[in-house]
């Protein structure tokens, strides 16, 4: 109330202000029960609130009613919150602030890991970045190819990183594993990923080292964590050149849970009319895609969140054989992908704090291969295949917090797979029951010094091995915004692929060590990154001479990693460079060499520029890779793989406008990839007598892009300026 107002009226809204108000009043601590002083505590989405004293208690009055929710937040702290109902009676509030993972004012661990989120301030990557990254086309996978460690692959699904396979790297939801995060596998065309980047509230892209809470990949994890419960209810509808989607997010008058869902179908028969394609799609490809989700709080502390998603999906396409000239082969595909994973995570006292989760998966792919018989004849003779892999899991931890910041989690897993593989009239399947114990702890000796120590214990029934992995992380705050980290761990895997074909427990995991140094400087213009890596690969399956665990190799490098978001106005770019030698003896290797989907240099740049008058955003990427080896049969043996592609270019184009159409929040998109028409030969194929070859190079060009976005009750517009 103004204090300008006269006497009468500052009473009269005093009057009817006693009899509105309700008084919150409470205690800020940390889970060991320590006062906090200067945590902003208020009525959530009002001007309503104060500031936490030197022995943690507040007071403030408020006129709001009804359901609201209060929350307590602090920079490096994470937010916590309640929700309640406002009728005039004393609200008690006793918040426990934890620790978020990445704070400018305490160490961190960051050797190997790149963090995308909107909590965290040491942030690499935003949700937000990952949409408007041009070339990227909204995909989390191509989004994460613009930093260091990562391989342009454009042949293979997959993230490719410091000298590993696609297979390599492993993609988490809520902590729980995700067997297919990709669209199914077409020959020599690589498959985005089947998730959008809004759905997540953080990412974290770990090129090595990490967690001993995550296992099966040999190099390295992305690990997303869903959204919790949305501010208001919203509505979104897109319209593309190639599909149509619409979604809903709606929030309980409590607001202590919410659902939501998006359903979305993609047809590129238009698109592929007046855009030629190397392929001659019999099938033009189609996507139907829906997921669903919901979220409840239990308690003050407790969240249950529940993600699921189905796709239905069919493409085919005749090609030049090589084998067979003058005919045509045929390749054609059928998919039916289903997921879903059952979370808990909640404070169980100050001290402790549980996470509980349960997930299913069952992907089919159901695959034509055949030719045709040349001559215009279109009777293809055709050959059936029929794959199947479907997985269970559990998983459960328990974390102990000890001290300020220091805390220990232990837990277990367990995984059900089965795999069937069909070819015509021969079928083979298995079923692997996987185990898995891990204990890790956090131990800040110092708020600039820490060491998280662990283990990983795994055991397969159809390998019927087990093994057992130490890591070993350290990190050391120089200054204010800068830190060293060094990181040490072994990681297992297991040869799923061979598996299939029947060579049950005649092998083991294979085995990769992780050696990491790192130093990074981080602040809220600035990001400066250089890391030294070192890999050591045994255990790697061979198929000559005979199907064994004899392979082996190593990966190392140098990786650098710049971005600005402050010398130029309105301006935000990055640069990330990596050197990569890498040799290893595997599958029909006769010896060690670099393998065909490493490069040894990769730079890329990343400029985005947004002119605030016009609403709109500009977006460049550039990226450079060295050319890669790849196997030409007329070679001698000692010229095995000694062969070159032409090195890769590409610039990406990305431009976005902002408005407003009857209320709802628009933005309009248009994103080219390879603007300059640049060639890309990601290898070479050979016919069996060795007299015919055909490059591997993308079914066009370019991909263009043109979509409309609309978001009816929440408005980006502010997201995207503050990004800036």
């Amino acid at each position: 109330m103004k204090r300008s107002f006269t006497f009468l009226l500052c009473s009269l809204i005093i009057f009817n202000g006693v009899w509105g108000q309700t008084r919150v009043s409470g205690k800020v601590t940390d889970p060991s029960h320590h006062a906090l002083q200067g945590v902003n505590i208020a009525v959530r989405g009002s001007y309503d609130g104060t500031t936490s004293g030197p022995d943690g208690t507040f007071s403030f009055t408020t006129t709001e009613k009804g359901p609201q929710v209060l929350q307590a937040s602090m920079a490096g702290l994470k937010t916590d919150t309640m929700n309640v109902t406002l009728n005039g009676s004393l609200v008690d509030f006793q918040p426990v602030m934890v620790k978020a993972f990445n704070q400018l004012n305490l160490v961190t661990i960051s050797a190997g890991s790149f963090e995308a989120s909107d909590e965290h301030q040491n942030t690499i990557l935003k949700p937000l970045d990952i949409v408007t990254t041009a070339g990227a086309n909204a995909d989390v996978v191509s989004a994460l190819k613009t930093l260091p460690g990562a391989q342009q692959i454009g042949e293979n699904a997959g993230l490719f990183v410091r000298g590993g396979t696609g297979s390599e790297t492993q993609t988490f939801i809520d902590g729980m594993l995700v067997n297919d995060p990709y669209f199914s596998s077409v020959p020599d065309i690589a498959q985005r990923g089947r998730f959008s980047p809004f759905l997540f509230k953080g990412t974290v892209f770990s090129s090595g080292g990490y967690s001993a809470q995550y296992g099966e990949g040999l190099s390295g994890a992305i690990i997303l964590e869903s959204q919790d419960l949305p501010e208001r209810s919203s509505s979104t509808l897109s319209v593309s050149s190639v599909g149509l989607g619409v979604g809903q997010e709606e929030l309980s008058k409590s607001k202590t849970s919410s659902y939501g869902f998006d359903l979305n179908y993609t047809n590129l028969l238009p698109y592929y009319a007046v855009s030629k394609q190397r392929e001659d799609f019999t099938q033009k490809p189609v996507f139907w895609n829906g997921d669903f989700n919901f979220r409840i709080m239990t308690s003050k502390t407790g969240m249950l969140k529940f993600y699921g998603y189905g796709n239905y999906s069919k493409l085919g396409f005749l090609g030049p054989s090589l084998n067979y000239p003058g005919k045509q082969d045929l390749f054609s595909l059928i998919n039916y992908n289903v997921y879903g994973n059952l979370t808990y995570t909640g404070l169980l006292g100050s001290h402790w704090k549980l996470y509980a989760g349960l997930s299913y998966s069952d992907n089919i792919d159901k695959i034509q291969l055949g030719q045709d018989n040349g001559a215009g004849d279109t009777t293809i003779d055709l050959n059936q295949v029929d794959n199947r892999d479907a997985l269970g899991q559990g998983k459960v931890m328990m974390t102990r917090y000890v001290g300020r910041f220091s805390s220990i989690r232990f837990g277990a897993e367990y995984h059900d797979a089965f795999n069937r593989y069909g070819y015509d009239l021969y079928d083979t399947n298995y079923i692997d029951h996987y185990a898995a114990a891990f204990a890790e702890g956090d131990f800040y000796l110092t708020t600039r010094f820490v060491a998280r120590i662990g283990a990983r214990s795994e055991y397969s029934s159809l390998l019927r091995k087990g093994n057992l992995a130490p890591r070993l992380s350290v990190a050391y705050k120089v200054g204010e915004k800068d830190q060293f980290s060094l990181a040490y761990g072994q990681f297992y895997e297991r040869p799923d692929t061979l598996l299939w074909l029947g060579y049950g427990h005649s092998l083991g995991f294979a085995r990769a060590t992780h050696y990491i140094a790192s130093f990074q400087r981080v602040s809220d213009d600035y990001t400066f990154r250089f890391e030294l890596f070192y890999k050591n690969y045994d255990h790697l399956v061979t198929t000559v001479p005979d199907t064994s665990n004899g392979g082996s190799g190593f990966a190392r490098g140098a990786e650098i990693f710049w971005r600005d978001r402050k010398t130029f106005r309105n301006v935000d770019y990055w640069i990330s460079y990596s050197y990569l030698d890498t040799r290893r003896k595997w599958i029909n290797y006769p010896f060690a060499v670099q393998p065909d989907f490493a490069a040894t240099n990769t730079l890329t740049v990343v400029y985005k520029q947004f002119f605030p008058k016009l609403f709109t955003n500009l977006g460049l990427t550039y990226t450079f890779a060295s050319g890669r080896p790849y196997y030409n049969p007329n070679l001698p043996v000692s010229g095995f793989m000694s062969s070159r592609t032409i090195p890769y270019n590409s610039l990406g184009l990305s431009a976005s406008y902002l408005t407003t159409i009857h209320k709802a929040f628009t933005v309009f998109v248009l994103s080219v990839t390879n603007v300059l028409n640049s060639n890309q030969v990601y290898g070479y194929v050979y016919s069996n007598d060795k007299a015919r070859s055909m490059a591997i190079v993308p079914p066009a060009n370019s991909f263009i892009f043109v979509g409309m976005f609309m978001s009816f009750g929440v408005n980006r517009s502010q997201e995207v300026i503050d990004s800036q």
